[in-house]
């Protein structure tokens, strides 16, 4: 019970951090403004990384590959506890493990990136009935804008009503199925 706890607990570290640098990573790929108080809450959090990893890592076409791969990295070291912990880190070799751990690390990744996407959608869309002059509605807007104009294209507002954040949603409900 007690390892449970822990897992839990460095499960939801690891995961804020991971959603922060994904964030960071989709802000400056959908040139979002990090003006604001959440452009500033996601660089204060994440620069303890992301900073010395973009000497390294340098960015390319505008993307912070700096942060993408501290979210990888987050998401791997998550991966290999969880093979060490149950006890499956001695029955792999070497190449089979680190496989192991790229893919998983991979696969978070894109469901909290999935994720990010589903929440960013319901956000928008709260705010938008809530209070649409919100300082966190035109980032949520600049985020969700490549996924919903596609939709909007085939589905038009009806009788005023934008159905695509929803149709959104259950879109990407359907990728988290297969990944």
């Amino acid at each position: 019970m007690v390892t449970q706890a822990v897992v839990f607990l460095v499960d939801a570290v690891i995961s804020f951090f991971s959603a922060l640098f994904l964030l960071r990573f989709y802000m400056q790929a959908f040139r979002v403004s990090f003006a604001g108080p959440l452009g500033h809450f996601v660089v204060t959090l994440t620069n303890w990384a992301a900073k010395p990893l973009r000497r390294v890592i340098p960015g390319m076409l505008g993307l912070d590959f700096a942060c993408l791969v501290a979210a990888l990295a987050l998401q791997a070291l998550f991966a290999g506890l969880l093979l060490g912990l149950g006890g499956q880190m001695f029955s792999l070799d070497g190449p089979g493990l680190a496989l192991g751990i790229v893919v998983a690390a991979l696969r978070g990744v894109l469901r909290l990136s999935i994720y990010l996407l589903i929440g960013t959608l319901i956000l928008q869309a709260v705010l938008s009935w809530v209070n649409p002059y919100s300082p966190v509605a035109a980032p949520a807007y600049q985020l969700t804008r490549p996924f919903l104009d596609p939709i909007r294209r085939i589905l038009p507002p009806i009788s005023g009503i934008d159905l695509s954040p929803l149709v959104a949603i259950l879109l990407a409900q359907v990728v988290l199925m297969f990944i």
